[in-house]
């Protein structure tokens, strides 16, 4: 025997009947409590009431514990510099002058230890010289060394 599935009239919405199948007139047949709406006026009006109160304590209480010092005058100081970090105002050019400051660097010779006697190349000069000179290269037997000696470690 099989049993029939429950129906839930209080929950589900039945799309193929009539609002009236269930035999209610199809609108609200129950009007709002005006005692339970002048209640929650008044306890809303309360809570505003202590609210506004609260507020003005805390006011009056700032208002005594902290000065303010005297009062910012747009003649005070012309401008005063905010701390860093600083916006850029014109990116587009500090950008640039950058870039042809490096190039500068890059194209031109210059000391960098003048007591150590190590010099800056433009970087066209210093690859024909490495095709002209070559990179240097390790003897042999400093190979053959340094290999042993990590072998040797490794163990």
């Amino acid at each position: 025997m099989r049993r029939k599935p429950r129906e839930w009239h209080s929950m589900a919405i039945d799309p193929h009947k009539s609002p009236n199948a269930a035999g209610g007139p199809g609108y609200e047949i129950r009007d709002a409590s005006i005692a339970g709406l002048l209640k929650f006026a008044a306890s809303l009006a309360v809570v505003l009431i202590v609210v506004s109160f609260g507020m003005n304590w805390v006011f009056w209480h700032f208002a005594k514990t902290q000065t303010l010092g005297p009062s910012a005058t747009p003649f005070e100081n012309a401008r005063t510099i905010p701390p860093l970090p600083r916006l850029q105002v014109a990116p587009q050019k500090e950008i640039h002058d950058y870039w042809e400051g490096e190039q500068e660097i890059l194209n031109s010779y210059g000391w960098v230890d003048k007591h150590n006697g190590v010099v800056r190349l433009p970087i066209d000069r210093a690859m024909r010289l490495v095709l002209e000179r070559g990179l240097p290269v390790r003897p042999a037997g400093a190979a053959k060394a340094a290999g042993g000696e990590a072998e040797g470690a490794s163990q």
